[in-house]
């Protein structure tokens, strides 16, 4: 009687790019208001080959908008990067070595898509789909499915020798002004931040921990620019101390400041369902030490999961032990 049918509440999400890390937000929630003991939450998807793109009006967004070729999400992430590179002195260099670093990770996770190494060399080799961006610096969308199982913190140790506490789980969308995936439009004058900015502060404040706590992060990697990006958005460095941080091997596996230690989206590529959890998945597997090869070294205490997309939202969730 466990299993099968059972009549037990059922919530189905899709928040965009931010939906495993929404489902995961309920999961806890629900524990938290006393509706159970026990909570899982589900993400799966299955893209068709291509980059993202659909009828703008899906998205409540006119016709104009999609003949512009910002509705594909290759050239938005293309032109974002573009500027951020100006204004922060990020080099190509630099967008080339975050892709072959997430390469380098995938290959030692046998759950990853993309699990052969390729060289900086490869990458700046590869063709240019919309400038900066080359082939692989790109994820791509593809299939797949993860879970985690929640539970009371005081009933934890009936079900894991090794149980990681969700610290934090936050979910903020875009403000007027903030030019994001799927927004129309930018005002004049100073830009509002991005979501990611807004929930990484919020998630923080929840969990009572700074940047400089974080020990191992999962940031989204749609393409290695976006990597770039969501350092500075995340309060993990300031904007343009990347190219010194990424040149100096910072976010390595054996590094200051590890980020996606199992290969990213890059690696892995984006079944939207599933991508958070799968980041979940791994700050577990580092937290609890059972990482194997890609282990980051001196026990990390704190993982940080970030998760950002259409139509502008952003989605934070921070571990522990």
């Amino acid at each position: 009687g466990r299993l099968g049918l059972t009549g037990i509440p059922l919530r189905g999400v899709f928040n965009g790019c931010a939906t495993a890390g929404s489902a995961l937000a309920m999961a806890a929630r629900a524990i938290e208001n006393g509706e159970c003991d026990v909570a899982i939450a589900i993400g799966m998807d299955k893209h068709p080959r291509g980059a993202f793109a659909a009828d703008p009006s899906v998205g409540g967004l006119p016709h104009w908008y999609g003949q512009t070729g910002l509705y594909i999400t290759t050239h938005f992430f293309g032109m974002k990067i573009n500027r951020y590179m100006h204004d922060h002195g990020i080099t190509e260099q630099t967008l080339a070595r975050v892709a072959a670093k997430n390469f380098r990770n995938a290959s030692g996770n046998d759950k990853a898509w993309r699990r052969t190494p390729l060289s900086v060399e490869q990458i700046l080799a590869s063709p240019m789909l919309n400038y900066p961006l080359r082939q692989f610096m790109y994820c791509g969308p593809d299939e797949g499915a993860a879970a985690a199982v929640l539970c009371r913190a005081d009933q934890a140790h009936k079900y894991a020798g090794r149980p990681v506490r969700v610290r934090a789980c936050a979910l903020r969308s875009r403000r007027i002004g903030a030019f994001e995936v799927q927004s129309p439009s930018l005002p004049a004058g100073e830009p509002a931040p991005s979501p990611t900015v807004d929930v990484s502060r919020e998630a923080y404040e929840l969990a009572g921990i700074g940047p400089q706590d974080v020990a191992v992060a999962q940031l989204q990697d749609t393409d290695a620019g976006s990597e770039i990006i969501h350092l500075a958005e995340n309060g993990l460095c300031k904007d343009g101390e990347q190219e010194r941080m990424i040149a100096d091997g910072e976010t390595e596996i054996t590094g200051r400041l590890p980020v996606n230690t199992d290969g990213g989206l890059i690696g892995n590529g984006e079944p939207i369902g599933a991508s958070g959890l799968r980041q979940t998945h791994e700050l577990v597997l580092q937290l609890r030490g059972a990482a194997g090869a890609r282990q980051v070294a001196g026990k990390p205490a704190v993982g940080y999961a970030h998760l950002y997309g259409a139509p502008g939202v952003s989605a934070v969730t921070i571990l522990s032990t």
